[in-house]
């Protein structure tokens, strides 16, 4: 646990601007890719179909959408950062490797791989200053 203390001690120190911009485009991001979901589920069951989950399809649907949706929403403000990005990390990792055992397809490969490098650096990094975890921990 100290080892969490002494990074966000050193990220509050190290933070600038351009951490906490790829933050919010990290939200964004998952927030465009959730609505993307919503509005093309037929596309997201035909690339869950090589791992058909007996009938678990829809309810992996909705995970996707809704985490991806909230998850995006509380990583833009700040807010919960590493509990969101926990969340989004099996659908990420999932993404990766579904591109080896489905159709090949780089674009999402390289978004997905961007997207869950970037998630592995705010799970260390944490929400930065300009975040609203930091003005509570500060108003505490």
């Amino acid at each position: 646990m100290s080892a969490i203390v002494r990074l966000n001690k050193w990220a509050n120190a190290h933070t600038n601007i351009g951490f906490d911009t790829l933050r919010v485009l990290l939200g964004a991001f998952l927030i465009y890719k959730g609505i993307h979901f919503m509005t093309h589920t037929e596309m997201l069951i035909d690339v869950l179909n090589p791992v058909d989950t007996f009938g678990w399809t829809m309810i992996i649907v909705h995970y996707i959408s809704m985490t991806h949706l909230f998850g995006g929403l509380l990583i833009i403000i700040g807010l919960l950062t590493r509990a969101s990005i926990f969340f989004q990390l099996p659908i990420l990792v999932s993404a990766v490797l579904l591109n080896f055992v489905g159709e090949m397809i780089v674009i999402n490969l390289l978004q997905a791989s961007a997207a869950l490098l970037v998630s592995v650096f705010f799970l260390i990094y944490g929400s930065g200053k300009h975040s609203v975890d930091y003005t509570l921990k500060i108003g505490m």
